[in-house]
């Protein structure tokens, strides 16, 4: 069988796509907002706050959660949502990097 296309790169820039994959969607952009915003974990709110459908935002909600983003706990009868300060911390510091590595250069177009 075949060489998958993602093979085909290193474990850290797959990582790194699976990263930018997840957060690719406005409305997973706007949880997160919200997320940092509060500083706390959010419990059921977001469907008010960003006007989505339960369904919408569970899915959304999970897409973040897989890639380590946001953790959940589980309370009564809902699920309580916050950043993973340990995964974010790694992922700032692998952006940063990847945006730091270029120096700029004499232009080249």
């Amino acid at each position: 069988m075949g060489v998958t296309k993602t093979e085909m790169f290193t474990a850290h820039q797959n990582k790194l796509a699976t990263l930018l994959k997840a957060i690719a969607h406005p409305a997973r952009i706007a949880i997160l907002q919200h997320l940092i915003k509060a500083n706390a974990c959010i419990c059921g709110d977001l469907v008010e706050e960003l006007g989505l459908a339960q369904a919408t935002i569970s899915q959304h909600l999970r897409e973040l959660k897989n890639v380590g983003l946001i953790q959940g706990t589980i309370e009564g009868t809902s699920v309580c949502y916050c950043i993973d300060p340990k995964t974010w911390k790694g992922y700032e510091k692998e952006l940063a990097a990847l945006f730091g590595s270029y120096k700029g250069g004499a232009g080249c177009c």
